[in-house]
């Protein structure tokens, strides 16, 4: 079974960057592609940024676009986000998801981590 583990977290002040990371326990197509979500409180989870194992199918939701970037590397299936310029309403739980196909929704990933905070102030 496919297993994800997150880290980088943390709390900042506004303007700093954070790198998260997220590791998967195979290489398999179940992780071909690996994505980013976050939830803030009280709001729905929503998809940031997916990645695919080949380089492409990269997607960025607007509100991250010229401030989160990802880079993958595929030989210890490790996805790492870069995420510049915080801002306060980046504050969520943010989660690593996996499946064989890229989408900006949830619905589409079977395999998903635990979760790491971020917290902007």
């Amino acid at each position: 079974d496919v297993q994800l583990v997150e880290s980088g977290g943390g709390s900042v002040q506004a303007g700093e960057s954070l790198r998260l990371s997220c590791t998967a326990s195979t290489y398999s197509r179940s992780t071909d592609c690996m994505a980013w979500f976050r939830q803030a409180p009280g709001k729905e989870r929503e998809g940031i940024a997916s990645r695919h194992r080949s380089g492409g199918s990269t997607y960025y939701t607007d509100s991250v676009k010229g401030r989160f970037f990802i880079s993958r590397d595929n030989t210890d299936n490790t996805l790492y986000p870069q995420i510049e310029s915080l801002k306060p309403e980046d504050t969520a739980m943010y989660y690593c998801a996996a499946d064989r196909f890229c989408s900006q929704y949830e619905t589409a990933y079977n395999y998903w981590g635990q979760g790491t905070q971020v917290t902007v102030s």
